[in-house]
């Protein structure tokens, strides 16, 4: 039954399910044993919990509702003439009938439900999984896109013009505005020089703003990763650009 297996893995006893959504532990036993059609609101209280769409399970109530009525409906009129002689069958044999049809008609309308729920769930999974996929090819777009070029004998010593700026609660000097650039040792180029700039501006000197990434600039950048609280390797990353675009002037 769904309600159950929401019950299982939300881990928590009919008691406990008594306290968070008002329904009594025996009320809950009879909805989970399938005794009782449990109501809507119990329904919505024991989506949330599990952490399940509600309007899903609200329709899958609605058609077990259905089912339900019909299994509770019975014909207690007697025929308006019976011939004589014709037996007549006891009002009670129809009440001890009454139980049995409602039960499968219960048992073939949890299967119903328990099936879409299967269905559903796969369905989700494969959208999440393409999604993901999806996200790890730009993500790997994005690392690949550029690489900075390194210390050559032929490279002739520029100095660059810092330009700070702040634009949406982020500082750029002007330079660049990559944020995801991975830049470590001997890496040169515009970058690199946006790099220095921020660290400049966050207080910590790196040197001559020369686009290269010497060994000012390394113990620079681990300066700053150690008063950040990230991950000290001297190389900028993701997270050392964010810590370098958002920190606050000194």
């Amino acid at each position: 039954m769904p309600l159950r297996k929401l019950k299982d893995r939300s881990e928590l006893s009919t008691r406990q399910l008594a306290t968070r959504t008002g329904y009594s532990a025996r009320s809950w036993q009879r909805y989970l044993n399938g005794r009782s059609l449990p109501p809507r609101e119990a329904v919505e209280a024991v989506a949330r919990i599990g952490g399940d769409d509600p309007t899903r399970l609200l329709v899958l109530h609605e058609i077990a509702a259905e089912r339900w009525a019909e299994g509770r409906v019975v014909t207690n009129r007697a025929p308006e003439s019976v011939p004589e002689g014709t037996p007549v069958t006891p009002h009670h044999a129809l009440t001890e009938q009454q139980p049995y049809g409602r039960y499968l008609r219960a048992a073939v309308a949890a299967g119903a439900v328990a099936l879409v729920l299967s269905v559903s769930a796969a369905i989700l999974l494969a959208v999440r999984l393409a999604d993901a996929r999806t996200q790890l090819a730009h993500d790997r777009a994005d690392t690949v896109a550029a690489t900075p070029a390194v210390v050559s004998e032929s490279m002739v010593p520029v100095i660059y013009t810092c330009r700070p700026e702040q634009r949406d609660g982020r500082w750029y000097a002007g330079l660049s505005r990559t944020t995801n650039t991975i830049l470590a040792n001997t890496h040169i180029g515009l970058e690199v020089a946006e790099a220095q700039c921020l660290l400049r501006r966050a207080g910590i000197s790196p040197g001559d703003i020369d686009g290269v990434f010497g060994p000012k600039t390394h113990d620079a950048v681990k300066r700053v990763q150690t008063r950040d609280g990230l991950v000290v390797d001297g190389v900028i990353g993701p997270r050392t650009w964010k810590a370098l675009r958002e920190a606050a002037p000194k």
